[in-house]
């Protein structure tokens, strides 16, 4: 079967709706005819197993991380909907918090594995190398924000920190990863002001590390989706991240939606049954749809002045 896609669903901070986008996300998949899994990644906190309704599970991802016979598929259990099965998050999350680089690699492994049309990862909120690596292993790198100060500019963080991740991944140049390393460790205002600045310094250094560093920067264009939106400003938002997202890092920051407030999304989750099948035609539900769209179009909201 060929894979149409990895998704993995982060945000620079947690509460502003990775795990509901996820989960309906899945759904809206599924319910066009593809084989879905979900697999809650988020060890600081799993509980996307909760918008499905099930109970805290018996098997998890750590049981597949920890054991040596149990493969990834064994974990999986049915959610109730057709075709959509979930990989439930580690339930003794002190011991899970943060990977070490085999069992990281062990997971990203059996993902590529899986053979279904899709795989959604719920990533947990933050920039740990386990939750960028994660997120650079996918096919489609979706990024959920709140309209408001904090949760814009910890997005903004990620997307740095994800490129910087890339590019230390990706370059191997020993001068290079040094100047990497001493730009991500001070402060903002010590290192190259605009992309350009940055591809001449590496170039600078080493004249292929400076074409790699082009080519990682026209390739890498992670996925916005604004969450409870509740105004035409709020809607702009969106538009503004990904302008200034292209000016300080010379990243692409395709707006592929937004999900507007509606009280019935609280009601679903206080019901424990996603929204997109409790409440159907709702606000919501029909933004969600519009974004699962466009995500598998690879189409990005384009600004007007009306």
């Amino acid at each position: 079967m060929a894979r149409k896609g990895i998704w993995t669903i982060a945000g620079g901070k947690g509460g502003v709706g990775k795990s509901f986008l996820c989960s309906n996300l899945s759904i809206d998949l599924a319910q066009r005819g593809n084989s879905v899994v979900v697999i809650d990644a988020d060890f600081g906190g799993p509980n996307i197993h909760t918008f499905f309704g099930i109970s805290t599970s018996i098997i998890s991802v750590s049981d597949f991380i920890k054991s040596n016979q149990l493969r990834l598929d064994d974990i999986l259990l049915p959610t109730g909907i057709a075709n959509l099965k979930l990989a439930s998050g580690a339930h003794d999350v002190l011991g899970m918090a943060n990977l070490n680089i085999i069992q990281q690699n062990k997971l990203i492994k059996a993902i590529n594995s899986l053979d279904v049309d899709y795989v959604l990862v719920d990533l947990g909120a933050g920039t740990s190398s386990y939750t960028l690596d994660l997120f650079l292993m996918a096919d489609v790198g979706i990024l959920v924000a709140a309209p408001e100060p904090t949760s814009v500019e910890n997005t903004y963080r990620f997307i740095k920190s994800a490129f910087y991740r890339k590019l230390k991944l990706v370059i191997k140049h020993q001068g290079v990863r040094s100047f990497l390393e001493r730009i991500t460790e001070s402060k903002l205002e010590e290192a190259p002001r605009t992309p350009s600045d940055l591809v001449s310094e590496i170039t600078d250094i080493n004249v292929q590390a400076g074409e790699a560093l082009k080519y990682e920067l026209s390739n890498f264009c992670p996925k916005l989706i604004l969450n409870q939106v509740r105004t035409p400003t709020d809607v702009r938002l969106g538009f503004s991240m990904g302008a200034a997202s292209k000016k300080h890092f010379g990243v692409g920051l395709g707006y592929v939606g937004f999900v507007e407030h509606d009280s019935y999304v609280l009601q679903s989750i206080r019901q424990r049954r996603p929204t997109i099948l409790q409440f159907p035609d709702s606000v919501a539900a029909q933004c969600i749809t519009r974004i699962g769209q466009n995500i598998r179009q690879n189409y990005h909201l384009v600004h007007t002045n009306q």
